[in-house]
C-alpha cells in the first residue's frame, strides 16, 4: 500500500499554485494509485497531491463509500446558494472552523486514460470538491475563513506549530 504522509501547514507545497499535468506517465499513474490509498482512511473526504508533496493538479475524494480521483480538476460550476458548516483539513489536523462554501459544485477534469471527467454534488461533497481545487490553486480553508474566525484559527494554528 502507498500510504503517504500528508504534508501540514507551514509547508511551502501547501501554497504553492499546481502544474497542469500534460502526460500521463507512470509517474502519474503512480500518483493517483498514491491518492486513493492515502484517502481510502477514516475520516479522510479528500486528499491533493500537494499534500502528499507533488505540486500536480490531481485530488481523490473519499465519501459516502466512494473513492475517486479527478486530474487537471477545473471549478467550472458553484451555486449562488451556500451551505455554512465546520471545516477541516488534514493539513491542518485537529482543527475544524465554520467556513462558508457554495451548496453545489462541479468540477470538470480527466482521467488515466485522459477521457474527460465531471465530479458534482451538494453538501459534503461541493465542499470536497471547493476544498480540493483551493489546495491545488495554493490556499487553505483557513483563507476562507470570516475575519474574526481567521484571526481566532491562525492562533490557534500558531499554538499547533
Amino acid at each position: 500500500m502507498a500510504f503517504r504522509d500528508i504534508r501540514t501547514i507551514g509547508d511551502p507545497v501547501l501554497r504553492t499554485v499546481c502544474e497542469q499535468i500534460t502526460t500521463i506517465d507512470d509517474r502519474v499513474r503512480a500518483l493517483v494509485v498514491d491518492l486513493v490509498e492515502t484517502v481510502d482512511a477514516e475520516g479522510r473526504a479528500g486528499l491533493a497531491a500537494n499534500q502528499i508533496g507533488v505540486s500536480l493538479r490531481a485530488f481523490s475524494w473519499n465519501l459516502d463509500g466512494e473513492v475517486g480521483y479527478v486530474l487537471n480538476p477545473r471549478l467550472v460550476e458553484v451555486s449562488e446558494e451556500a451551505q455554512d458548516g465546520d471545516e477541516g483539513c488534514l493539513s491542518v489536523p485537529g482543527l475544524w472552523f465554520p467556513a462558508r462554501r457554495a451548496a453545489y459544485a462541479k468540477v470538470e477534469g480527466i482521467d488515466l486514460d485522459g477521457a474527460p471527467v465531471t465530479v458534482e454534488g451538494e453538501g459534503i461533497m461541493a465542499r470536497c470538491l471547493q476544498h480540493e481545487v483551493d489546495h491545488l490553486d495554493g490556499k487553505l480553508y483557513l483563507d476562507r475563513l470570516d475575519r474574526d474566525v481567521r484571526k481566532s484559527a491562525m492562533r490557534k494554528v500558531r499554538e499547533l506549530m
